[in-house]
């Protein structure tokens, strides 16, 4: 984890997503008012209105917000400020080509939409930083400023480069990281097709090719490259922001996107990290809601605990409030009933401690005239609105929760190295995404909380050993580093789950002549003998695990056993391997590695969990139907049982001792319903939760 992020909410609040530039100046201090009324404490607003602060080059004017931030201060609204440099004005793009991102066929991305810039630019980074630094001079102090937003979903959009500058930076970054092309050849291994460089001048951001097949270990390469630029380019605003604003206000930005080692981002450029969370995607025009397999808006846990590795205690910048839209497409329907409270409760229970809803109003011009704000084009009082009303009731009687800590008993680890190979990799990919599905949704149907841990370069083992089983799927690449927080884990005691194709490769990417599972070979006290994909002529695998018959699906390892002390826990019951292991269990110090030769399904999960005695904690305390969702955070001695009913019917839980349910403010035990979409917060001693729980 490294560092503690530097900024916590002393209290549990909500804010609202604000754009005074699209609306008559006239509705600002009532709109302010209503936000208020309704429970709404802090608004976001200016992350794309750069032209209202430089109309022209060189030419400052703060008129328009001074007026507005005169509002806020009149109605003691508070206020996060974003830096504008998501949407670079026309006159910069006229004036200044270069700073535009182009396609990988060198098309320039024109303007008249957003993030249309590249990251490496200098006359953008330039540009961008005297913006940025006369922004922060005048408002740095201002006292309803709590927070800074650097720039807007950074990576969103697109999280590819290829413009002349971003060719510049890259070959800038490979001589930093290689030194030498000889080094850089053998790393690329350029000797395949004859792509050997004899000049730095030669090498580019990717190029379109005749098969769109450019090298693997150049493209993995050129990820790390893009999340280095981005985390620059927030690097370069929040060094000059930390120098004018308030030491109380607090930087932040807005993600989670790809091409982007988001926890370096937060390490170095942040305080607190903010979310955008989007859980009505599930029910898009484009979606298959009725025949889903990842649990529709209930995934949207799953980015939450990805954000949790990133930052505990986060914040949610861009909350679902009505139907999602552009005029270009991601048609949605409305929100039911409820649906609002249960996607901001779903923040809550994963660790926001303060929720902000995108938008107040939905705004009649532009692209997003679709994405609709808890108040419609009519500006009438709506259900939507009412529905904040009650959140704002939730928030009040959540106070306590503020500041708590999630619990989750196993973990899943990730990392970057493995991250970006699977988005180049096809075969990485299938299996990761699939595997990853898989893991979730195991862990929710059966109401075991997760979390995910990053190896990082600061990562300890002790971070890992709070946790006595962990899953690593998938892990193509296996680094010194990493191999050595394995070793300690199980060594301390701690269960270390691994599957089909892990060691296959180093961190160039390349595969070299070892017996895999490679580096973790004699941890895992097995080796792959031989392995396949499940092909689409083959029958379904399955094998045979401790007496239970399971799927083993897409890609199967067939395992030799090369340690005395090691134990086949599972073969295979079908293809050519029939018979041979597909599960072996290793004991290492005080703890045990199992390798599992498939991709994970949510039933060979489930098996897993049940094997190693994690399954399901907290069943002694409460039952609960597979259409909720059980999230616990605890704080001192107390312990708050969150349940989200994502059902559009009724259900039935059992509460098997007293708690205190926080929505009735009384004691409850025994039977309960919850209706559609409902959610209920109990509270306990967390000492008794934890006798039957972790």
């Amino acid at each position: 984890m490294g560092k503690k992020q530097n900024y916590n909410w002393d209290k549990l609040s909500l804010g609202v997503c604000y754009y005074p530039e699209h609306w008559d100046e006239k509705l600002w201090r009532e709109d302010l008012r209503r936000m208020q009324s309704a429970g709404i404490g802090t608004i976001r607003i200016a992350e794309f209105a750069w032209s209202k602060f430089e109309p022209t080059e060189g030419n400052f004017t703060f008129d328009f917000f001074d007026s507005f931030l005169k509002a806020a201060e009149d109605t003691g609204m508070k206020v996060i400020f974003g830096t504008p440099t998501a949407t670079p004005p026309i006159w910069l793009t006229e004036k200044y080509p270069e700073v535009l991102n182009r396609t990988k066929d060198e098309i320039l991305l024109r303007h008249g939409a957003r993030r249309h810039y590249n990251y490496n630019s200098p006359k953008y980074q330039e540009l961008c930083s005297r913006i940025v630094e006369q922004l922060a001079i005048h408002y740095g102090m201002h006292p309803n400023i709590i927070g800074w937003q650097v720039d807007n979903e950074l990576n969103c959009e697109t999280n590819e480069f290829y413009s002349e500058s971003d060719t510049l930076s890259f070959r800038r970054f490979l001589q930093a990281k290689y030194h030498t092309l000889e080094k850089l050849n053998k790393a690329w291994g350029t000797t395949f097709w004859n792509q050997t460089y004899t000049a730095w001048e030669e090498i580019y951001v990717p190029r379109h090719t005749i098969s769109d097949a450019t090298n693997p270990h150049e493209v993995l390469d050129y990820y790390r490259f893009i999340s280095d630029s981005a985390i620059n380019f927030c690097k370069i605003q929040s060094s000059i922001l930390r120098r004018y604003i308030r030491p109380d206000a607090f930087i932040t930005t807005n993600g989670m996107f790809g091409n982007l080692d988001n926890h370096r981002l937060e390490k170095d450029c942040l305080d607190v990290y903010t979310y955008d969370s989007y859980p009505n995607f599930a029910f898009g025009m484009g979606a298959n809601p009725k025949n889903s397999i990842d649990l529709n808006d209930r995934k949207w846990s799953n980015n939450l605990s990805e954000v949790r590795s990133i930052c505990p205690h986060f914040g949610i910048m861009e909350q679902q409030s009505g139907a999602n839209g552009w005029n270009t497409g991601m048609e949605a329907p409305a929100p039911k009933p409820g649906q609002m409270t249960l996607w901001a409760m779903q923040s809550i229970s994963h660790g926001a401690d303060y929720v902000s809803f995108f938008r107040w109003r939905t705004c009649t011009m532009g692209t997003e005239i679709y994405w609709h704000g808890i108040l419609d084009y009519d500006n009438r009082d709506n259900r939507k609105l009412e529905e904040i009303k009650g959140i704002s009731e939730w928030t009040e009687k959540l106070a306590k929760v503020t500041g708590a800590e999630y619990c989750a008993n196993i973990g899943v680890l990730r990392d970057y190295n493995n991250i970006f190979d699977s988005q180049l990799d096809k075969w990485h990919q299938r299996l990761d995404k699939s595997s990853g599905l898989e893991i979730f949704a195991a862990c929710q149907l059966t109401h075991t909380p997760m979390d995910y841990l990053y190896l990082q370069e600061d990562t300890l083992a002790e971070e890992l050993l709070k946790y006595p089983v962990l899953f690593y799927p998938h892990a193509f690449i296996l680094t010194d580093r990493n191999v050595q927080l394995l070793e300690e884990y199980v060594r301390q005691g701690g269960c270390l789950i691994l599957n089909c194709r892990t060691g296959l490769k180093d961190e160039t990417g390349q595969c070299p002549m070892t017996v895999m599972p490679g580096k973790v070979s004699d941890l895992a006290g097995m080796t792959v003998e031989e392995y396949t994909f499940v092909g689409p002529n083959d029958e379904d695998v399955y094998m045979e695990f401790l007496g239970k018959r399971l799927e083993s699906p897409i890609f199967n390892d067939i395992l030799e056993v090369n340690a005395e002390n090691s134990r086949v826990l599972g073969t295979y019951l079908g293809n050519y391997y029939k018979g041979r292991p597909a599960v072996v269990e290793h004991p290492f110090g005080k703890g045990k590695v199992i390798y599992y030769g498939a991709a994970f399904s949510r039933e060979n999960v489930k098996a897993l969990l049940e094997y190693t005695g994690v399954i399901s904690p907290y069943e002694n305390i409460i039952d609960l139907p597979e259409e909720c969702e059980l999230s616990v955070r605890t704080k001192g001695e107390k312990a708050f049982l969150f349940v989200l009913n994502y059902s559009k019917t009724p259900v039935n839980i059992v509460l098997k001792q007293p708690m205190l349910d926080l929505k009735e403010g009384a004691e409850a035990k025994g039977e309960r319903s919850l209706a559609a979409y409902e959610v209920r917060v109990f509270e306990g001693l967390k000492s008794s939760i934890q006798e039957v729980g972790l």
